[in-house]
């Protein structure tokens, strides 16, 4: 059996390596120190306090400096302190991958074509990243970096916006150690991920636009307007057409009557022209049957005329014959030569 004093060294050691292990999860950053940093802690503390007092003695805000620092250096080729626009857009192109930086130029530059680690670290502070909450970076972790196997982790480490730089450069103590990644892809994508949001603010996924909420509301209260306007130009437009309808039906009904109306009318037209044909025949023969009737009573008359003269004639004879009875003993044609010279005479 193991001697009781070399339990009790390998018990102590187990429970001092649990202690640390606890303290480098409560305490991620203390562990991330740059490897390969020419200036020591002391000088980065210092050149820190110089730049701000305030935070100056936050180990996570000294921690994000320092990060926000190797950024700087990563940038500055010429190593003179200062980023300026050539090694911006060669940093740009060749790092982060972007074809046209101009946009990105005067993000990160803006009228200020030199920037140094103080400019750097106040744009950082005044960036809307910096202000982010726990839940806010898992949301970006999601939906911008899409690594979303890494949310308890985050969670359970509460990596706010403050952090956001460390996650910004390559320490192996970081990536592997607190954060469990072990995919080399997954740590270069969070890496650039993280440092496009540092230098140039919140991606358009995650970034909270106001003008945007508003535009947001806006849009739905036109659409909720508009479908309450479609609403009701539809029911108005189906009480529209029902009216519609019976006005048709109406208009049907109407012109059903005119119809026959014209019918009538074209029958009594017709009729009416059979009646104007009859009467004109019946005119027609009415005056032949006149103008017969006229001839007949011309005719009439003459013979009439004829008869009255015969009869005139007769009784003038009657009355000779009366006066003078002896001309009866004359023979047939001298009496009626006689007769006759008489009534010349």
């Amino acid at each position: 059996m193991e001697p009781r004093p070399g339990r009790a060294v390998r018990a102590l050691c187990g429970l001092f390596l649990l202690l640390l292990l606890l303290l480098l999860l409560q305490h991620p950053g203390r562990a991330e120190r740059a490897p390969g940093s020419h200036l020591d802690d002391s000088a980065i503390a210092a050149e820190f306090c110089r730049i701000d007092k305030a935070l100056c003695h936050d180990e996570d805000e000294q921690l994000s400096f320092e990060a926000v620092r190797n950024i700087h250096k990563q940038m500055d080729d010429d190593a003179n302190g200062n980023v300026d626009v050539e090694e911006s857009d060669e940093f740009l192109r060749e790092d982060l991958n972007y074809h046209d930086p101009a946009v990105k130029h005067s993000t990160f530059h803006g009228e200020d074509k030199l920037i140094s680690v103080e400019d750097l670290w106040k744009a950082w502070k005044t960036s809307e990243v910096y202000n982010w909450t726990v839940d806010e970076v898992v949301q970006w972790l999601i939906s911008y970096v899409e690594l979303p196997q890494y949310e308890e982790t985050f969670r359970k480490l509460q990596l706010s916006g403050h952090a956001m730089p460390r996650l910004a450069v390559n320490n192996a103590t970081m990536m592997g150690t607190v954060l469990k990644m072990t995919d080399r892809s997954h740590r270069q994508k969070l890496q650039l991920k993280a440092l496009d949001t540092v230098l140039f603010g919140p991606p358009l996924l995650t970034r909270h636009n106001h003008l945007k909420d508003f535009m947001l509301v806006v849009s739905i209260v036109i659409g909720v307007g508009g479908c309450w306007f479609a609403y009701i130009q539809n029911r108005y437009s189906k009480e529209h057409m029902k009216k519609m309808m019976k006005d048709l039906e109406g208009l049907h009904r109407a012109e059903q009557s005119l119809h026959d109306l014209q019918e009538r009318l074209q029958k009594a037209q017709e009729e009416h022209r059979s009646v104007e044909v009859e009467k004109v025949h019946l005119e027609k023969k009415l005056q032949d049957e006149i103008s017969i009737a006229k001839q007949e009573a011309h005719r009439l008359r003459e013979l009439r005329e004829g008869t009255e003269n015969e009869l005139s004639r007769q009784k003038y004879a009657e009355q000779e014959l009366e006066q003078e009875p002896g001309k009866l003993e004359l023979p047939w044609p001298l009496w009626f030569l006689s007769l006759s010279g008489d009534a010349c005479g």
